[in-house]
């Protein structure tokens, strides 16, 4: 059977667009009764991984291991370390924007990893009723005008002015990951350049879309990114459109930033 085939595709966008689904329930449900933010929070997590964990033990291949933000203790020991494919899923990146309604830029994420590489995914951004995946054609980019770098609206990365400032860039701040990498998948953005460090599930399905879209997809020093590692953490991602990479890479390099 072939790593990856087009079903893997397929139950990526499936699951993300369904645990999409559930969080926009949650969100009207709770926010009806009147619940606080740390109620939201920690029931769309809850809801959202029950549905994804069960969903992917119905129709992931034998072998087939499973690392969740919410399920460490369940699905992450070092059984997935002797898997060559790895489901790494994050059921609700951006908890803070969830629980602000009418806020949308928060996300679901489902990637399939092999031998360490995000070769299939999917993100959902439930509040824009859009998902993105592997299994989808390329988006046509605009032209290239003034760059623009997106960051996080609460914990911005300390090289993000000096690299809009050396790019001649705007910045542009963002909930979750997967809403900034996939607005440079749609062409809202062109760059999105992270140094605080992130989890592996904060990543992999966005670099799996963002890279099947066409876009450069590293280490902030052009390394590549890898995944199921025995430690979780990834201290940097870049994600930005290939045709200013080279532009982004040279100017991090004479700031020093280094992962």
């Amino acid at each position: 059977m072939p790593a990856v085939t087009a079903d893997d595709h397929r139950l990526a966008r499936r699951l993300a667009e369904q645990a999409g689904a559930l969080l926009v329930a949650v969100r009207a449900e709770l926010g009806a009764d009147g619940a606080d933010a740390g109620e939201l929070k920690a029931e769309g997590d809850r809801r959202s991984n029950e549905l994804l964990l069960r969903e992917l033990d119905a129709a992931m291949q034998p072998g087939d291991a499973v690392l969740s933000e919410e399920a460490r203790a369940t699905h992450d020991d070092a059984r997935r370390l002797e898997s060559s494919r790895v489901w790494i899923i994050d059921p609700l990146d951006g908890t803070r924007e969830f629980s602000e309604p009418p806020r949308d830029d928060w996300a679901v994420h489902v990637a399939l990893c092999v031998d360490g590489d995000p070769v299939c995914g999917a993100v959902a951004l439930p509040a824009l009723g859009t998902v993105l995946s592997t299994a989808d054609e390329p988006i046509a980019l605009p032209p290239l005008g003034v760059p623009r770098i997106v960051v996080s609206r609460t914990r911005p990365s300390e090289h993000a002015a000096a690299l809009a400032a050396a790019l001649g860039a705007e910045l542009v701040p963002m909930g979750s990951a997967g809403a900034k990498a996939m607005a440079v998948v749609t062409g809202d953005a062109e760059v999105y350049a992270h140094s605080g460090g992130q989890y592996e599930w904060d990543s992999a399905a966005p670099v799996a879309v963002a890279a099947a879209a066409g876009c450069h997809v590293s280490r902030l020093d052009g390394s590549p990114l890898q995944y199921n590692q025995p430690d979780p953490w990834l201290p940097d991602l870049l994600v930005c459109r290939p045709d200013v990479a080279g532009r982004v890479l040279d100017a991090l390099g004479r700031l020093g930033v280094r992962p």
